[in-house]
């Protein structure tokens, strides 16, 4: 591969991962407004399993969609 390809795929890779990771912290932000009540504190401070497998899932959901997205 000529290293000029390998340079450009490598900055899209960089770009693309930070714009995953932002589309992702802006949809749990939007799940977590979503909610009655307050995600962390519930999962952290009452140790809510039922709620943190959930918010698990809901995560990888959302990292499947983003990912497909940005595959194309």
């Amino acid at each position: 591969m000529i290293p000029s390809q390998l340079i450009a795929q490598f900055y899209s890779a960089i770009i693309f991962s930070f714009l995953g990771l932002a589309v992702f912290g802006l949809g749990f932000v939007i799940f977590d407004k979503l909610t009655p009540y307050h995600l962390w504190k519930e999962v952290v401070e009452k140790r809510n399993t039922a709620l943190a497998i959930v918010v698990g899932s809901v995560a990888l959901g959302t990292c499947l969609i983003i990912a497909a997205a940005i595959h194309g």
